[in-house]
């Protein structure tokens, strides 16, 4: 986990006896115990969690402040005796004024204190009364319980054996100002943002906060760890519900259940590696000016022989798991989709959309779009020309599934045997028809696309690319054949996701007799159709039994290119995915068939037609995935190997 850059955290909000320093003591270890158990390699507290946030008054009791000071020693102690680390807030003198403030604790040490910038003294709120903002303070270390410690808003605490992981400490408040501190240590390096906080409870306070913490991770492209105050604080006025979070890059991972008295930790297995990639790819990030220095503060993190992984890793990545997340997800895709087929037609001054019509997944999701932008435009369907090919592996499955969708569409339908036209070329170029290889395939299929193309031209119309996503990263198509077209409208669809929104569309776009269609297209094996059928007459060429998996080549897709991992890191995410789906050996297979492919079809991804973008991934030379034609892929199959 380490080596690809995973770190288990956990937020807690321990018991509380206010002003009971021992007690509080007592309870904050039970609480990283609990932590360390479950596996946590950091753990995050409430603010002022040694004294409780209600002392008041009593904050101006020396007598307060020497307990928290010696109690941070004696819970540094028992965190690396526990084996993790910990952020925890405590009252700080120094100088004459007393600061609100976080600490890391590390390797049985206090590494470091962050005081408070912003103090609330509105409405409930009035810490002006006791707490100076970290703003006036001057020194750079302070003496704690005999002990100088570093002291300051500049301090970064980088992990020795994770370099991924450097630590931001903010305190409650500062998270809900213009420009939080969090925002210039992310910028100085920062990846695990830090908050102990004691956020009271109103109507509707939770989603916001949840919303603050988010849109913070997200802005910072970093983790951020939340823990608030719970129950155990007064409620004079106010109720505390120890609400914590765990959010990275703009997803919450973990939450805690609000309103418990011994509040249980909330885990997270943070992909901080990630994190660090997407950094080097955001140039609004590492373009930023850096306004803050920082002084780095080295730690060690502890060491697991059997480190917890809390994460849940999506093994369709592409598909949302929500049903109705998907819908709008479909519906949203397919609007972009016949939009941008829209404005290409539109602005060609085409008279018509030619599709090629298989009877399969990808020509009937093109067929479905088409149909859209027909309505957007105002066209009568008919002006969409869609063509049958059957040719020497056609099934009667496939060609009557496409003749019956062009027919309950409404569109014009045409088909156009290829079979005699093949068997010519065959002859021309002294190719034995009976000899099934590459060229027994690849003739079909550029004699189609001959077909499209040229009729295209005589009826002043455009042809309508059918190829997904998933087919150009694997290179699964026929140079100048399916690979061509006018506008590539399936091109920003991964193959998992073309599956769903084929079965979408019939769902709740059609009835009757176009749904079962539909459905029956959704069902059918993908497949290429150029190598004669099975005795029976069904499918004998089989796409996933060539490639593989193409739920485990999207899977490989997004984590290479969204996620930019190492196959190594790919592989080891795939077994939290796919366990109990399939053995470690054809993961390792199939990714090695990935790699393979990826690299060696980067020429046909260079010269792809405009397509429209749908979502994160896609492989437009224009603009998303540049790579030269011959690079190679030695180093990515070595670190596969486990040779990196």
């Amino acid at each position: 986990m380490r080596t690809h850059g995973f770190l288990t955290v956990a937020v807690v909000a321990p018991a509380v006896s206010l002003g009971d320093v021992r007690a509080n003591l007592r309870h904050a270890s039970e609480a990283l115990a609990e932590a360390a158990r479950k596996g946590a390699d950091l753990a995050v507290l409430p603010e002022l969690c040694l004294t409780g946030y209600s002392c008041a008054d009593l904050f101006a009791q020396d007598l307060l402040l020497r307990a928290s000071a010696e109690a941070a020693w004696e819970l540094a102690a028992e965190a690396g005796r526990l084996g993790v680390a910990a952020v925890i807030g405590l009252p700080v003198a120094l100088d004459g004024r007393l600061y609100n403030c976080a600490a890391l604790l590390a390797g049985g040490m206090v590494a470091g204190i962050v005081p408070k910038t912003y103090l609330p003294n509105y409405g409930e709120f009035y810490e002006q009364r006791w707490f100076a903002s970290g703003r006036v303070a001057t020194a750079t270390q302070v003496r704690l319980a005999g002990r100088d410690v570093p002291f300051g808003r500049d301090l970064l605490f980088a992990a020795g054996n994770l370099p991924a992981c450097v630590i931001g400490l903010e305190v409650c408040e500062d998270l809900w100002a213009v420009e939080p501190p969090s925002g210039r240590l992310a910028l100085a390096g920062a990846t695990v943002l830090c908050n102990p906080s004691a956020s009271n409870e109103l109507l509707g306070k939770s989603g916001y906060r949840r919303d603050l913490v988010k849109q913070q991770s997200a802005r910072c492209l970093a983790a951020y760890l939340y823990a608030s105050a719970g129950p155990g604080e007064s409620s004079t006025d106010i109720v505390y519900g120890g609400h914590g979070l765990i959010a990275e890059n703009g997803s919450v991972l973990a939450e805690t259940e609000r309103f418990q008295f011994t509040g249980e930790p909330a885990l997270a297995t943070l992909d901080l590696g990630r994190l660090d990639a997407e950094r080097r790819h955001n140039s609004s990030f590492f373009g930023a000016e850096g306004t803050l220095p920082c002084r780095r503060i080295e730690f060690t993190l502890p060491e697991k022989a059997a480190p917890a992984f809390v994460r849940r890793v999506d093994p369709r990545p592409f598909v949302p798991s929500h049903p109705a997340e998907r819908d709008a997800r479909c519906g949203e895709i397919f609007a972009i989709q016949s939009t941008g087929l829209a404005r290409r037609l539109k602005h060609s001054g085409a008279k018509a959309a030619v599709i090629g019509i298989s009877g399969g997944l990808d020509s009937t999701l093109a067929l479905m779009v088409a149909e859209e932008a027909c309505r957007r435009l105002g066209w009568p369907l008919e002006r969409i020309v869609g063509v049958s090919l059957p040719g020497l592996g056609t099934t009667q499955r496939t060609r009557s599934n496409a003749m019956a969708l062009m027919d309950l569409l409404k569109v014009t339908r045409l088909e156009i045997d290829i079979t005699a036209a093949t068997l010519g070329h065959f002859s021309d170029i002294g190719h034995p028809p009976g000899r099934h290889d590459v060229v027994f395939e690849n003739t079909q299929a550029r004699e189609r696309t001959q077909i499209l193309m040229d009729l295209a031209n005589s009826k002043g119309g455009l042809v309508v690319g059918t190829g997904d996503l998933s087919e150009a990263a694997l290179g699964w198509c026929t140079f100048n054949a399916d690979h061509i077209s006018m506008y590539h409208v399936n091109i920003g669809v991964p193959k998992t996701l073309v599956r769903h929104l084929v079965r979408w569309a019939a769902e709740t776009r059609h009835d009757g007799e176009a749904r079962r269609v539909l459905l029956d297209v959704v069902d059918t094996p993908v497949s290429p159709e150029l190598l004669p059928p099975a005795a029976d007459g069904t499918i004998a060429q089989k796409t996933e039994d060539t490639v593989g998996p193409y739920e485990l080549h999207d899977f490989f897709l997004y984590h290479f290119v969204r996620g930019r991992a190492s196959p190594s890191k790919i592989r080891f995410l795939a077994l939290q995915a796919f366990a109990g789906s399939y053995p470690e050996a054809e993961i390792r297979r199939w990714l090695g068939v990935f790699l393979a492919r990826f690299f060696s079809q980067q020429f046909k991804r260079s010269v792809m037609p405009d397509g429209p973008k749908v979502g994160s991934v896609a492989l437009s030379p224009r603009g998303d995935w540049r790579m030269p034609s011959d690079m190679g892929s030695e180093l990515w199959r070595s670190d596969l190997d486990g040779n990196p």
